[in-house]
């Protein structure tokens, strides 16, 4: 399955906002509601996705729990409802 970058970024930002602003969700979380076979492939697409939406200030890019920047983070990352968002459409 294609996710477009659209459908990526609607699904990220529900479930960022069903998990709320204090917890984190994992970026295969957003892969695997979109394709539980193929989610792997659509990883660097979702994180391309958190990258603007963090740009963007609708969330939060952490790394070891601590505030990162999304283009220099190296390894695991988690995004967080940042405390002023949008709703999906």
């Amino acid at each position: 399955m294609s996710a477009t970058a659209n459908v990526i970024r609607v699904t990220l930002l529900d479930l960022v906002t069903q998990r709320g602003p204090d917890k984190t969700i994992c970026p295969s979380e957003v892969a695997r509601a979109l394709s539980s076979e193929d989610w792997r492939s659509l990883m660097p697409a979702v994180r391309e996705v958190g990258q603007a939406l963090e740009a963007e200030g609708h969330v939060v890019v952490t790394q070891k729990g601590q505030v990162v920047d999304p283009s220099q983070a190296k390894g695991p990352i988690r995004y967080r409802q940042a405390r002023k968002t949008i709703e999906p459409e």
